[in-house]
């Protein structure tokens, strides 16, 4: 029996590692994206003063996406945790803000949903109270419908749900091209790596004091102009 933990509360970062993400997603033919999604994911969870565990392929347990997600929620459960808020690695988006303000949902005693713009969502925040490890198992997974599905799926129970705002997240290169049209929600070091990946060209512009951003989208097979973005 595992002692009980300092803080009621755990950050599940469940996400393979740039090789295998690379290998599976085919998104810019290197692992440089992974890399930063993974650094990134990293940097924002310890920013948030929370434990942590990272669960890569070699510590997921499971044949199927549902069954590794749920055992490694049922892990950090069985460490003494009250509370877990499971994220991915896929959201340039996703800032400690979201981390910290699911921490306090949780301690209101409600459940916390982050949706994607895809039906997926890219935060869950559960208490070990509500977690039915078989029916979670059996949700939808990896499918537009997950988010409404997995909502429902905790309603039903009898638990408040609160939802995060809506993010994008990256599982193709066209997710990327959406992502550019929300340039001011990322940071400038994702700039030059989605410029290398879509074969875009991002310039600055100095305007007296103000800096200005201006993404000028190339995108193949598009025959109009440029567009541009600030």
């Amino acid at each position: 029996m595992h002692p009980k933990p300092l803080f009621d509360t755990a950050i599940l970062v469940f996400a393979n590692s740039a090789d295998t993400d690379s290998h599976i997603k085919k998104i810019g033919g290197n692992t440089s994206l992974f890399d930063a999604l993974n650094e990134h994911s990293l940097k924002i969870v310890k920013a948030s003063g929370l434990p942590y565990f990272h669960f890569t392929e070699k510590e997921q347990v499971g044949e199927t996406f549902g069954e590794r997600f749920t055992h490694a929620l049922q892990s950090l459960f069985d460490k003494g945790f009250a509370n877990i808020i499971a994220i991915g690695n896929d959201s340039p988006q996703l800032k400690t803000q979201h981390l910290l303000e699911a921490h306090q949902h949780l301690q209101l005693g409600k459940t916390v949903l982050g949706p994607a713009v895809d039906g997926g969502f890219y935060l869950l925040g559960l208490h070990a109270s509500n977690f039915n490890p078989e029916s979670f198992a059996g949700l939808p997974w990896q499918m537009t419908t997950l988010f409404n599905a997995t909502r429902h799926h905790f309603e039903s129970g009898g638990c408040t749900v609160f939802s995060l705002n809506r993010l994008l997240d990256i599982d193709s290169a066209s997710d990327i091209k959406r992502l550019s049209n929300h340039i001011s929600t990322l940071a400038d070091r994702w700039l030059s790596l989605f410029s290398k990946i879509l074969g875009e060209t991002i310039a600055f512009l100095e305007a007296g004091h103000t800096t200005r951003k201006n993404i000028f989208l190339f995108i193949p097979f598009n025959k109009g102009s440029p567009v541009v973005f600030s």
